[in-house]
């Protein structure tokens, strides 16, 4: 083979993205559309939890705030308003024979599960996800594997070792294990924000119930005036 018609076969290649996506081979290119597709799917639950998060930790600290100086949460919507309903409902349903402590921990429970149902919707998105994270780089590993396959196919065909006839395939293949590590890098580092958020979130929820659960099951005239106002 003329050594001059190596550059020149090589520069007929178009190495851009685009290029690389369009000349691989059909299961390479299958790999790099599932890829992209997962990449979509991550940043709209990405974006989706950032806008939902920022909401639930700022009424956290509302309601944590709030009952710790003595007040009621009144919001209207939210996780601080299913949880305040399910304790103003546990608490107008009392049964004079149960203590104080069964009281409390009555009050407490309804609104640990009104809490635990927000905290579940919130976690929606995030097994996917953790599935991405965890599995892109192998899915574009294997794309790497199968386009590494072909360009020794290629040289067994062509009886050529030149970089004319290498570097296509690899090029590919690399490009496959590229896109497999933009979608997990980002979905692995929101899943473990995400998760510490929510974490916090649980935290000062659950604090605040605890106050205000012992509040309620220990002043009951003055809510039942509140109730009765209601």
């Amino acid at each position: 083979m003329d050594p001059t018609t190596a550059p020149a076969a090589t520069a007929g290649h178009d190495f851009s993205f685009l290029g690389l996506f369009l000349q691989a081979d059909p299961i390479v290119k299958g790999v790099m559309i599932l890829l992209i597709l997962a990449s979509l799917v991550s940043w709209t639950i990405i974006i989706e939890k950032l806008v939902r998060l920022a909401g639930a930790r700022r009424q956290a600290k509302s309601f944590a705030r709030l009952v710790a100086t003595g007040g009621m949460p009144e919001a209207r919507s939210g996780i601080s308003a299913r949880v305040v309903t399910a304790a103003q409902e546990a608490w107008r349903d009392q049964d004079p024979t149960e203590t104080r402590a069964e009281r409390r921990e009555r009050i407490e429970r309804a609104m640990r599960a009104a809490l635990t149902l927000d905290i579940k919707r919130l976690q929606v998105g995030l097994p996917f996800l953790a599935s991405s994270g965890s599995a892109a780089p192998f899915i574009g590993l294997f794309g790497t594997v199968w386009g590494i396959m072909n360009s020794f196919s290629s040289i067994a065909k062509s009886q050529d070792t030149s970089l004319a006839v290498v570097a296509p395939g690899i090029a590919e293949a690399l490009f496959a294990t590229a896109i497999g590590l933009v979608v997990a890098i980002p979905a692995v580092l929101a899943y473990n924000k995400f998760s510490s958020d929510l974490a916090k979130v649980q935290s000062a929820f659950v604090a605040g119930i605890g106050t205000l659960g012992n509040r309620l099951a220990r002043d009951r005239s003055h809510h039942a005036r509140s109730a009765a106002a209601e």
